[in-house]
């Protein structure tokens, strides 16, 4: 496929902190992905919260089929704008990469512990993971991804974070958070193939549970206007036996709406904007967009999540339970360095021993923690205190 002036050409690539010769068969996208496909971090989304824990159910979401969905929106919304599909299906797989276990809850914990170290924010950890935690190669730490793929991961970034990766890297990934500029279209589109993603698979998620209903739903314009849709179209879903179908039903024209909504906008925004490059692309305001009425439907789905799914009784019990574990895991640790595998025992002795550009002894233990799945931070949480919140 042709790609457009404004798309990231792989020829044209800013290239990796370490020098690497070119694969013979791989653009430098394509080899960005496979290497996140092939990392560590990528194998254990697979047993990390979305919305419900691991040992809740097996049909749920984890981070894992999240970053799925997310890649194969972004690619379909890509093609269509004639943007670089491998590159937003890299970005895609590794944006969650730095998740803790248990979801949001686990990452608030965290960042609570270490509120006298900077914090933690999943994003930022991310980058974290590629740059430094992986140990896939004898020639440096991390999977040295290209430029622009962990420029797409890196979608936040604190000011000061920001001066302390520009003091690292001048001119590198932080410098837009300084300059106020943009990322790539590509980036741009992975942020919002996931707020498409993550509404939808909530809902299915939410109604699989029980802890929402159909009827519930109604209350929302974007699901219950394809809703009426399709029983319209359909009047037999409208039995108890069909329930399923009618989600699914539904659901698939929600995504549908909101995908052809971006597209159309987008290109609106391009040719208005034609833009003759990726450089071009970052000085202008962002580009991609929903139309206005989706922007505010989309705002009245995610309200709805967050004070009937999100903040559910049921599920504000295990975030708190979720924040104990990795709390006192935390602690533990930081009491305790020996209990930690011998490679970040190491990295502990080593932070100690100077001043820490990258790590300290408590971001070492933040680093072990944030990549545990769900059912290891609920063993390692009872090997170490005896008590068995979880599972």
């Amino acid at each position: 496929m042709m790609l457009a002036p404004y798309a990231c050409d792989p020829e044209q690539s800013r290239g990796r902190q370490f020098t690497e010769v070119a694969a013979p068969t791989r653009t430098v996208f394509q080899r960005d992905r496979d290497r996140i496909v092939h990392s560590t971090a990528f194998r254990r989304l697979v047993y990390k919260t979305q919305v419900f824990l691991n040992h809740e159910g097996d049909l749920f979401r984890t981070r894992l089929t999240h970053s799925l969905e997310v890649a194969q929106l972004g690619r379909s919304v890509a093609r269509s704008l004639s943007l670089n599909e491998d590159l937003v299906e890299a970005i895609a797989l590794a944006h969650d990469l730095g998740h803790t276990p248990f979801g949001h809850a686990g990452q608030d914990a965290l960042n609570d512990c270490m509120r006298d170290q900077g914090g933690f924010e999943h994003n930022l950890q991310s980058l974290r993971v590629v740059d430094h935690l992986e140990e896939s190669y004898p020639q440096f730490n991390g999977i040295n991804l290209s430029f622009e793929t962990r420029e797409g991961i890196l979608k936040h970034c604190s000011r000061g974070n920001a001066q302390a990766m520009e003091a690292r890297e001048p001119g590198g990934i932080g410098r837009r958070f300084l300059d106020g500029t943009q990322p790539s279209l590509e980036a741009q589109l992975c942020n919002l193939a996931d707020e498409i993603a993550y509404n939808a698979h909530d809902i299915d998620d939410g109604v699989r549970s029980g802890l929402i209903t159909m009827d519930q739903l109604q209350e929302v314009a974007l699901f219950e206007d394809f809703h009426y849709q399709v029983l319209q179209e359909f009047p037999d879903l409208g039995t108890a036996q069909n329930q399923r179908r009618l989600l699914f039903a539904t659901i698939r024209r929600m995504l549908s709406a909101q995908v052809y909504d971006l597209i159309a906008v987008s290109q609106a925004a391009l040719e208005a904007a034609s833009p003759q490059s990726p450089d071009a692309v970052r000085q202008l305001p962002p580009l991609l967009a929903f139309g206005g009425e989706m922007r505010r439907q989309s705002a009245q789905l995610k309200q709805f999540l967050f004070g009937n799914l999100y903040r559910h009784p049921q599920v504000m019990q295990t975030t708190g339970l979720a924040k104990q574990v990795v709390r006192e895991l935390f602690d533990a640790y930081m009491a305790a360095p020996r209990e930690l595998p011998a490679n970040f025992g190491v990295g502990i002795d080593e932070a100690r021993g100077r001043e820490a550009l990258v790590a300290s002894p408590a971001r070492v233990v933040a680093d072990y923690i944030a990549g545990m799945t769900d059912r290891f931070a609920a063993r390692e949480h009872e090997r170490l205190t005896g008590l068995r919140l979880l599972g």
